[in-house]
């Protein structure tokens, strides 16, 4: 079955191809093709929900043109379609499931939403076969931030999540108070590498209150450290050592919050996915850190980790395959519950 993904949650136009056919009946990407938005967003510091809508309805069809010529396929030999029904932008939303929704009617194939973060904790999978349920995952992104128990397809159980910001968004607050451009945070962890993560001492907010995190207000240390701190706005080695004392604390943060989450369930697999697990001393220090507790972290490839069409399209076939369908109806939910989903 050759399910096309279509991901259009937020500033990302995804599209790809999941062939569960491919490499004798295991399942892979076929192609995939992505739009990003960053330098018609960078000019504002963030996300124009309005300039990203109007953006992804420029580019689905050149994008989608693209994608069968790389994959050498018609139209016609796409056996399902699967769009991001949220979380996210609901204008960005809508286009992709529209598109999408109409395009399965004119190929009389079935279509299913998916959730934007089940898409994000299955990429892991798409090249990963040692990676098997029950885990725990680490989901950080720019909207998100949260440890999920994942016991199957659809069996989600939220053990924490960030009660203001998301540790992506904190990334992109300090990396505009660095004066370093949108997104926040590759730009952050390539000015870390030439400082010193331990020239500040940072707060690690909640460490002693269960699962749940906060990043506000690391975010108003790193605001008021700056203020405070003469040369912030100049010398390269002072704004060096503020951006790797940032992120380490924020790394030490979700450390010590994933090895009390293995802890607590009993389990020993932990999967960290959405665009901040590509950091790489988030990586690092995650593997040392669980293997000492006896457990193993696994993660996608770069290219997995930020939105793409190829985690919502491998998501997409793993609900058809086991019976989930949408119906002619379009309905897209902006705030929407890992834990309401079902089979």
């Amino acid at each position: 079955m050759k399910v096309l993904g279509l991901e259009t949650s937020c500033d990302e136009t995804g599209l790809a191809i999941y062939d569960g056919e491919l490499n004798g009946g295991k399942g892979g990407v076929l192609a995939q093709v992505l739009y990003s938005q960053i330098e018609l967003h960078a000019t504002y510091g963030g996300v124009v929900p309005e300039l990203a809508s109007r953006d992804h309805i420029r580019k689905l069809v050149p994008l989608l043109d693209e994608l069968l010529l790389k994959a050498n396929i018609n139209k016609s030999d796409i056996d399902a379609i699967a769009y991001t029904k949220g979380p996210g932008l609901i204008g960005a939303l809508m286009t992709g499931a529209l598109f999408g929704r109409t395009l399965a009617y004119a190929l009389n194939v079935p279509a299913v939403g998916v959730h934007h973060m089940e898409g994000h904790l299955l990429a892991p999978m798409i090249e990963n076969e040692g990676i098997a349920f029950p885990f725990v995952c680490l989901l950080v992104s720019g909207g998100h931030t949260m440890l999920v128990q994942a016991d199957g397809i659809g069996q989600y159980r939220i053990l924490g999540e960030s009660i203001d910001d998301a540790v992506g968004e904190c990334f992109d607050k300090a990396a505009k108070m660095l004066g370093l451009p949108y997104p926040g945070g590759p730009n952050v962890e390539r000015l870390a590498k030439d400082g010193n993560p331990h020239a500040y001492e940072l707060p690690r907010p909640m460490l002693g209150k269960g699962l749940d995190f906060s990043f506000s207000g690391m975010k108003t240390a790193v605001h008021n450290l700056i203020k405070d701190t003469k040369g912030s706005d100049s010398d390269f080695r002072i704004r060096a050592d503020i951006a790797a004392s940032f992120q380490h604390a924020v790394v030490d943060t979700l450390v010590k919050k994933c090895t009390k989450a293995l802890k607590q369930t009993g389990l020993k697999t932990l999967v960290i996915a959405g665009g901040v697990s590509a950091n790489q001393a988030l990586r690092t220090t995650l593997e040392s850190s669980v293997d000492a507790i006896g457990g193993v972290v696994h993660y996608a490839p770069p290219h997995l980790c930020t939105d793409n069409g190829a985690m919502i399209a491998y998501a997409g076939h793993a609900r058809l395959s086991m019976g989930s369908m949408d119906d002619l109806s379009v309905a897209c939910v902006p705030r929407w519950s890992m834990e309401s989903l079902v089979i």
